[in-house]
Formats: structure tokens, C-alpha cells, sequence
């Protein structure tokens, strides 16, 4: 047997063909360790996406029920101050205004979705700023977010909530159709 052959498994080889088969040994073998050091890969992955897919969707779910609750706070405190647009019995035009403002509230709190039920009604009867000849009704409502979460809040995320949502509607009433 010459330098060039060898013996493998009863029969001679070229060495080149038996250096062939210790390579693609050691690579199979190779492939075994790689594919052992990849296990676990995906669950360190997961673990550092997660908690940032999680922060995430929790900021797309809370400002969207902060932006359901202010538009019902709107529709409520339009409603109230329709609702100061119909007669209410009164000797005097003050009275009637507070009547006015009274069933603005009563109807503006009838209207609040029940998510931002403890909201506060607040109707004042005032001379309109741009006509003082005539009364306007100011309707406001305001839901206090800070002691009243929609969804418990995650830390530092309070910084971007706001404390408080309020909305407005104002009714202008014509002195000669009050009483």
C-alpha cells in the first residue's frame, strides 16, 4: 500500500476520497452542535420582542378607549345643550334659565356611556360673549381619568394620559322665547 491509499473498512481508498469522509463526518457532526446551540433561540427572541409588541398594543387599546370616552363625553354635552333649547315653566327669566341648565345636565348625564359614568355635569346660564343681548347655556362635562383609569395603567405611561377629559357644548337662547 502506497501513501496515497489507505484502508477503510476492509477496502482500499484513495486518500483523497478518505479525507472526503473524515470532512463530511466532521461536518454532520458540526451541524449537530449548531443545531444544539440553536435551541432555545426562538424563546430568547420571543423574550425580547414581547414586552415591546406588549407596550405596544396596550398604548393602541388605552388612547383608543380615551378617544371613545371624549367623544361620548361630547355627544352627552351636545345632547344637554339641546336639551336646554325646550321650554321649561318659569316666572322670570333667571328662573328659566336655571331650569334651562338643570335639564341640560339632567339629560347631558342621561347620555354618558356607562364607561365614564362618574363624569360631572356643570350647566351655567351666561350673557353670550358675542352677543350680549343674547343668553347662552354652557354645558361642560368632565370624567377626572386621573382617579378613574379606563385600564389600569402601565408605569411611566401615566405621563402620556391626561388627567382629565372634558368636553363643552353651548346653546345661545333668544331673551324673547326664554319665558
Amino acid at each position: 500500500m502506497n501513501a496515497c491509499t489507505q484502508r477503510v473498512a476492509g477496502k482500499r481508498i484513495s486518500c483523497q476520497r478518505a479525507q472526503g469522509r473524515r470532512t463530511q463526518g466532521m461536518r454532520a457532526q458540526g451541524r449537530r452542535t449548531s443545531s444544539l446551540r440553536q435551541r432555545g433561540v426562538a424563546a430568547v427572541e420571543f423574550a425580547l420582542v414581547f414586552p415591546l409588541f406588549f407596550v405596544v398594543m396596550y398604548g393602541i387599546v388605552t388612547f383608543s378607549l380615551v378617544f371613545v370616552a371624549q367623544q361620548s363625553l361630547t355627544l352627552a354635552a351636545e345632547e344637554g345643550a339641546r336639551a336646554a333649547l325646550n321650554y321649561q315653566q318659569a316666572t322670570s327669566v333667571s328662573a328659566a334659565l336655571t331650569a334651562r341648565a338643570n335639564a341640560a345636565c339632567s339629560a347631558a348625564t342621561n347620555m354618558i356611556a356607562t364607561m365614564v359614568n362618574t363624569a360631572t355635569c356643570v350647566a351655567t346660564p351666561t350673557t353670550c360673549n358675542y352677543n350680549a343681548s343674547m343668553d347662552c347655556v354652557n354645558v361642560t362635562l368632565t370624567y377626572n381619568y386621573a382617579s378613574n383609569p379606563l385600564i389600569p395603567n402601565l408605569p411611566l405611561m401615566n405621563m402620556a394620559m391626561p388627567s382629565a377629559l372634558v368636553s363643552s357644548a353651548m346653546v345661545q337662547l333668544n331673551p324673547g322665547n326664554i319665558l
